[in-house]
């Protein structure tokens, strides 16, 4: 069976139970789910942080050649 079907079946079965067990169900999905609200970020690498740090000095050189994130499009 694919992500995709199971997802479909157990939106389906949601859908229609009875909504006096929707209280039932919701603390063990909760606790299932409660992995992917909390994702792990890891430390940026030795290569990652002089990445980082030579574009800052490049922008603290010469601000106005970057682009914002709001001026992309």
């Amino acid at each position: 069976m694919t992500t995709a079907v199971l997802r479909k079946e157990l939106h389906t079965i949601i859908d229609t139970m009875p909504e006096r067990s929707l209280p039932a169900v919701k603390p063990l999905l909760s606790y299932i789910a409660d992995d992917y609200w909390k994702p792990v970020i890891e430390p940026a690498s030795p290569e990652e942080i002089a990445m980082a740090d030579k574009r800052m000095k490049n922008y603290e050189k010469e601000p106005s050649s970057f682009i914002s994130l709001k001026d992309i499009k």
